[in-house]
């Protein structure tokens, strides 16, 4: 299920994105790019509409993605 970011709180929605930028296996190149700017650049996307917030049912957990991603899964904003 979609979850569309303005529906979150400020808090919720800082805390989704630090989780996600922070997680093993988050790679941003060679350069090293601090927590806030990461942060900034997920936001950024966010209101783009490049990328949206999928929370999974079945494991109550939340993912950040890329919305092309959700087309080719038939998954649609409820």
């Amino acid at each position: 299920m979609l979850i569309p970011h303005k529906q979150l709180s400020p808090e919720a929605l800082n805390n989704l994105i630090e989780e996600f930028v922070s997680r093993d296996g988050t790679d941003y190149g060679i350069e090293e790019i601090s927590l806030s700017q990461k942060t900034e650049q997920v936001h950024r996307l966010l209101q783009q509409g490049e990328i949206a917030i999928l929370f999974d049912e079945e494991t109550g957990s939340c993912n950040i993605v890329p919305r092309r991603e959700l087309a080719q899964h038939d998954i649609r904003e409820r």
